[in-house]
């Protein structure tokens, strides 16, 4: 499929998609958006993509927020289609992909950028990476889950205080807060990301789409994430890489996972 904003390659079970608006420091138009969700759609059901790397074109961006132009004229209702769209469509989409999706954050990741990789299920920053929820300076509020998913990465207060005083923080202070996993250089950002995935990779993907379901859970006020892990643990049992794994581990070998 062809996108207009995104660069889409598929390498070694590895698809990278790369947003590719860096004149506009990648910020999020609705074109952008309608591509994301054809391309995360897609590898959902891809076998050839094992996982995912979601980063920005160039250096100075991961994505730069929302594009305002877009929605600068918007009334509540108008607001309210704004942000819904991009919750159903897009973030939740991200979050609930059975594949892991790691944020290669490589510069600044502020508003629906900062949403947009809190979505993801890793973030992995460059040490040049600004991060931030700046929403309140222009009289809204993060629209895309930021509010919700930045509580769960870092607790309440911390959160408050990001998302009232619009502050941005740096990739060091990122890390320390627990928002970003790991960090990194700008020049070794990809290859640090696609050794996360590769680990990740010798695992079983059965196993792996059962454990973002039953995280998943965890957030969820109306879902008892304790009988969200029970059913997925034991489907597990059923599974063909079970069977797989026990025996390589008995026999003393690697696994060869099939995902069933």
């Amino acid at each position: 499929m062809t996108y207009k904003n995104l660069l889409v390659d598929l390498k070694d079970r590895i698809l990278y998609i790369t947003i590719n608006r860096e004149s506009k420091l990648n910020a999020l138009n609705h074109q952008t958006l309608k591509d994301l969700h054809f391309a995360i759609t897609d590898a959902q059901t891809n076998a050839d993509v094992g996982g995912i790397i979601l980063t920005g074109a160039g250096f100075k961006a991961f994505v730069a927020g929302a594009d305002i132009s877009e929605f600068a004229n918007f009334g509540s209702e108008q607001g309210s289609n704004l942000a819904r769209e991009g919750q159903t469509k897009v973030f939740d989409v991200i979050e609930n992909c059975t594949k892991p999706i790691i944020a290669a954050i490589n510069g600044f990741a502020l508003g629906g950028g900062l949403e947009l990789a809190m979505a993801c299920h890793i973030r992995i920053a460059s040490s040049s990476a600004k991060l931030g929820l700046p929403e309140v300076s222009l009289g809204l509020i993060p629209g895309y889950g930021g509010t919700q998913r930045l509580t769960q990465l870092v607790g309440r207060g911390k959160a408050l205080e990001m998302i009232l005083s619009a502050d941005m923080i740096d990739a060091n202070e990122a890390y320390r807060i627990g928002l970003v996993n790991q960090l990194s250089t700008p020049e070794n950002l990809l290859t640090d990301a696609e050794e996360i995935l590769r680990r990740i990779f010798r695992r079983s993907p059965f196993a792996i789409a059962a454990a973002i379901r039953a995280v998943n859970s965890a957030g969820k006020n109306d879902v008892n994430g304790f009988e969200v892990e029970i059913s997925e643990f034991s489907s597990c049992f059923a599974s063909a890489d079970f069977k797989e794994g026990v025996s390589a581990f008995l026999e003393k070998r690697p696994a060869s996972f099939t995902g069933k």
